[in-house]
């Protein structure tokens, strides 16, 4: 029989009941970040604003994301773990009571502003905790289990975005958020238990200020194919958010007590671990904004119907990522994350190899493969990371891989969007509009079929070694 698991005061906690509450908060807030895009045209109406502005309801929410996820190893490391658990729901709940609220579009902006701050804060966290009271032999089982309530929130976003605004308001979306993070707040007073050891350290202010140039990058990442942008502008920013990031990454080398510990990159197999998540989540973010896109311009089929149809590949996701964990404690990660990249790598080669049009049903199974490949990669690179890293370091590991993860996601998007625009205008000028789409989303195809070749090569490099400590 297992012993019972005990908190920093020597007291024992139910382990089942702690996961759940954690992944309980994360899961709705995971939710709430993806399903808002459905609400877009309701809420464009209602506030009289243009698709470019509404746009920034998650494009804000995704740089706020950015910069507060460095700051989180600190505040793991500063606040005892119970206390900033409920402070992020309390957070959230707010953020998301204003929006509910909200009569003006600079007033919901301030409430998505505020839950991209503490979904920012969450989402390593909740990596490093579980990471943390998780043996290392059982890393990846528990971490596969995360993965697919993570992984189900995809499929469950859309569906129940959709039904919401098909029986209420759009402010009845965020009341079905604030409802399940006022309950999980009230079952983690109970559940959550004090598990992360304090390392008690100054806040480096200049850090926080020299990690906006991440947001910097970002916006001009996302202008990316847009019309009528000032490049000037854009490329002087561009600049000075790249010196920023510089003097940032230069200070954590150089301080007593780093913001975010870059000394976690000295270490391989760690590296690896980031490339490897990177290129997963690149092909799977692509996945779920490329392809509703095709489904609706090549094929012709309603908005509605393009979002459903990606629920099959998020089902799968869903199912694979507890069967990978545990695959990759028994084979290891080597093995289960060549697997992962050799499905991606299938997936976007069946796409590229056939050039005439795809059947719905064949864009639904394409899509499992390539999601079903991320299940093999995404959480196993994650555990593999935390593996190759002392435990005071797994925090900073954690927040390294999902800072890069999401700014590598985004590049990916803003390059799939503007090679789909760029070769679909040219072949405009010598082919019909049908011929032209076919054209841009083929070239979009071989693009990431090469990045996710690179993932498969950084696979193969792995080293089996599971004790390499930095």
């Amino acid at each position: 029989m297992a012993e019972q698991p005990i908190d920093l005061q020597g007291r024992p906690y139910s382990h089942l009941a702690f996961i759940w509450t954690l992944l309980a908060g994360t899961f709705t807030m995971s939710i709430s970040q993806s399903s808002l895009s459905t609400a877009y045209p309701t809420l464009m109406k209602y506030f009289n604003v243009p698709a470019s502005t509404v746009q920034w309801l998650t494009t804000g929410f995704m740089l706020v994301m950015v910069v507060m996820m460095p700051v989180s190893p600190w505040l793991l490391n500063n606040i005892r773990f119970p206390v900033l658990f409920v402070s992020v729901l309390a957070l959230f709940d707010v953020g998301t009571f204003i929006i509910y609220l909200a009569t003006s579009f600079p007033l919901m902006m301030l409430g998505r502003v505020m839950e991209a701050m503490a979904v920012g804060i969450m989402f390593p966290s909740y990596q490093t905790v579980m990471l943390r009271i998780t043996p290392e032999a059982q890393r990846g089982g528990v971490m596969g289990f995360a993965g697919l309530v993570m992984g189900s929130a995809l499929a469950v976003g859309p569906i129940i975005s959709g039904i919401v605004l098909r029986y209420t308001t759009w402010q009845g979306l965020f009341v079905v958020f604030m409802v399940i993070i006022t309950v999980v707040f009230v079952i983690a007073l109970k559940t959550i238990k004090d598990v992360m050891p304090q390392h008690k350290a100054h806040l480096d202010y200049w850090s926080v200020l020299s990690s906006v140039g991440f947001i910097g990058i970002l916006y001009v990442v996302n202008q990316i194919g847009k019309t009528a942008v000032n490049w000037g502008a854009m490329g002087g920013l561009l600049v000075v958010s790249l010196l920023a990031v510089a003097y940032f990454v230069y200070r954590q080398f150089h301080v007593a007590t780093p913001l975010l510990d870059l000394r976690v990159l000295k270490t391989f197999n760690f590296d690896l671990a980031v490339l490897l998540t990177g290129a997963s989540y690149i092909a799977l973010i692509v996945v779920t904004i490329i392809f509703p896109l095709y489904y609706q311009e090549v094929l012709g089929i309603s908005p509605f119907a393009s979002g459903m149809a990606l629920v099959p590949g998020a089902v799968v996701l869903s199912l694979l990522n507890p069967l990978t964990g545990k695959l990759a404690d028994k084979i290891g990660f080597k093995a289960t994350m060549l697997t992962g990249m050799t499905m991606i790598v299938l997936g976007w080669l069946w796409l590229t190899l056939v050039h005439s049009q795809q059947s719905l049903v064949a864009m639904i199974l394409t899509a499992a493969l390539i999601e079903g490949g991320n299940a093999f990669v995404m959480m196993p690179a994650v555990t593999l990371g935390a593996n190759s890293l002392p435990d005071q370091l797994i925090s900073h590991g954690t927040a390294v891989i999902t800072t890069v993860r999401q700014i590598l996601g985004s590049t990916g998007v803003a390059v799939a969007t503007l090679i789909l625009a760029m070769v679909t205008a040219n072949h405009l000028k010598v082919a019909g509009h049908a011929a032209a789409d076919l054209a841009g989303y083929h070239a979009v195809f071989a693009t990431f079929l090469v990045v996710a070749v690179v993932g498969w090569l950084f696979a193969a490099m792995l080293r089996d070694g599971r004790k390499q400590k930095a």
